[in-house]
């Protein structure tokens, strides 16, 4: 289903990953022709583009430090639904993505699609189950939330904003711009401060890894919360606050990030072939239930 807010000034986007959609126009596959390239997952000519844009506009504008402070303590006290892992996925998956113009994907086959990729690589299987729950904090868009508060690339807040980040022209009404306790390069923060100590813009990659951080080993807990942080582990803009641990970990985020954005193929996995394996790899690093 559609989200339930059909304003647009909440819910720009036809669906909540035409943001992810519109990452393969800045970072198309490496490893893909130029045919392909032009006819794979084309974007430009999407009226689409449109909606991104505006959703842009507004995680720009209204993503500020004390935003992203006041969903912090609406949605890390855990009390709008216990589940388990594979109730959460097949909850995330009434969140139909309609929006992609070469296949028809809901949430489940995207996941299981990034897992499988790993797992056909012949990664860790700490790795795989992170490919298979990365985007389940989009489960957000069912509390109700905006989609620009859910998904979107990620940067931080309480600092000067990066003119790396998408859009960076749209900043200009975030009131932060003018507030000159956040102007500075390094704002609130010190130098090299490390990343655990920086406040990211809310969404989906902290909401998962705040449910998480106590279950998964570091690099699948970097991965979760930085996957979409493109400002960093695809233009380098923000090394000024990362520390060692950091730039160690987001060697694991990089090679996440190619599996998340270019493993989607038109032929879906069979989910209740794999579903066994999937579940077996849940009980192994996550409990029963999880409170959401």
């Amino acid at each position: 289903m559609k989200n339930s807010s059909k304003a647009t000034d909440k819910n720009p986007m036809d669906q909540v990953d035409d943001w992810e959609n519109s990452l393969l126009e800045r970072y198309p596959d490496p490893d893909a022709t130029a045919k392909e390239k032009e006819e794979f997952r084309n974007y430009v000519d999407s009226e689409r583009v449109e909606g991104v844009k505006e959703f842009y506009r507004l995680n720009h504008t209204f993503q500020t430090y004390d935003f992203v402070c006041e969903k912090e303590k609406e949605f890390l006290k855990f009390d709008k639904k216990e589940m388990s892992l594979w109730g959460a996925v097949e909850y995330l998956n009434t969140l139909v993505d309609d929006s992609d113009p070469d296949i028809d994907l809901d949430q489940l086959q995207h996941l299981l699609q990034t897992s499988e990729a790993i797992k056909q690589d012949g990664h860790p299987d700490w790795f795989v189950l992170t490919g298979f729950i990365h985007d389940i904090g989009k489960v957000l868009c069912l509390f109700g939330e905006p989609q620009w508060a859910v998904v979107g690339d990620t940067f931080p807040v309480g600092c000067s904003f990066s003119d790396k980040i998408v859009y960076p022209e749209f900043f200009k009404d975030n009131p932060d711009s003018t507030d000159e306790r956040f102007t500075s390069k390094y704002g609130v923060y010190e130098p090299n401060c490390g990343l655990d100590n920086v406040k990211m813009s809310w969404g989906h990659d902290e909401y998962l890894y705040q449910i998480m951080k106590n279950h998964l080993p570091d690099p699948a807990l970097y991965i979760i919360r930085y996957h979409s942080f493109y400002a960093q582990h695809k233009e380098g803009a923000y090394a000024h606050l990362m520390n060692e641990k950091d730039h160690e970990m987001f060697e694991w985020v990089k090679k996440f990030n190619p599996y998340d954005l270019y493993s989607k193929a038109p032929t879906p996995p069979d989910a209740q072939a794999l579903k066994p394996y999937y579940q077996d790899l849940v009980s192994k690093y996550l409990p029963e239930t999880l409170k959401f």
